[in-house]
């Protein structure tokens, strides 16, 4: 029983993250088709439509499989002892799996290749910053909120992710799952895959930062 239930949980997560990458490339594509030229309304239109589609899809399957979508809540959630980690090996390739079928259905619904590489480069120390900032970020975020205003969560986090495509200078992946799969769409929203490493690595960073940050500050004061 045991295993199925990780089976259709896992499921849960691969759906979830396909949606998710559906979203992302499906709105960059329509934003930069509609945009004219104006990057800044393209980024717009993309960050309002991933931040109002994470949104849904977190009150979606949160009961399912406690909607993580991103292997770093993933990790977090397995380090401090709230996922096993049998179960984390489950969720892991149920993201980067769903991700990459995420991407092909964006392709699929606008009509183009659907196996690409992207040439969009995104690297640099201010970039690697940006995912450090946007990864920590939404782990102090998740890690606040599962305490202290669980029913709110799934909201701040969708605004969390809006805002973090405006203010760091990444666009805010903060995701790996998402990174990799990005690497497989030369959209707007596309990422050269000789920069995915980096941003894994800031990625990571940032996510363990906020949450051993997060368990000192949050410890109970004797």
């Amino acid at each position: 029983m045991a295993g199925t239930d990780l089976v259709r949980r896992s499921i849960a997560e691969a759906v979830g993250t396909a949606f998710l990458l559906a979203a992302v490339v499906g709105s960059g594509i329509m934003a930069e088709r509609l945009a004219q030229g104006n990057v800044a309304l393209a980024l717009l239109a993309n960050a309002i439509a991933t931040g109002a589609a994470l949104y849904a899809l977190i009150l979606t399957f949160a009961p399912l499989s406690g909607a993580h979508f991103n292997p770093l809540v993933t990790l977090v959630a397995a380090s401090a002892g709230a996922l096993r980690w049998r179960g984390a090996v489950g969720y892991l390739a149920a993201q980067f799996a769903g991700g990459i079928l995420g991407v092909l259905l964006g392709h699929l619904m606008f009509d183009v290749p659907l196996l690409q590489i992207s040439s969009h480069v995104r690297a640099g120390p201010g970039q690697w910053a940006g995912e450090f900032v946007a990864s920590f970020g939404l782990i102090a975020v998740i890690e606040s909120g599962k305490r202290y205003f669980p029913a709110a969560l799934a909201g701040a986090v969708a605004c969390y992710i809006t805002a973090a495509y405006w203010f760091t200078s990444s666009t805010s992946f903060a995701n790996p799952a998402v990174t990799v799969a990005r690497a497989l769409s030369d959209s707007f929203a596309g990422i050269a895959p000789a920069s995915v490493p980096p941003f894994i690595a800031a990625q990571l960073a940032g996510a363990a930062c906020a949450a051993l940050l997060w368990r000192w500050v949050d410890r109970p004061i004797a």
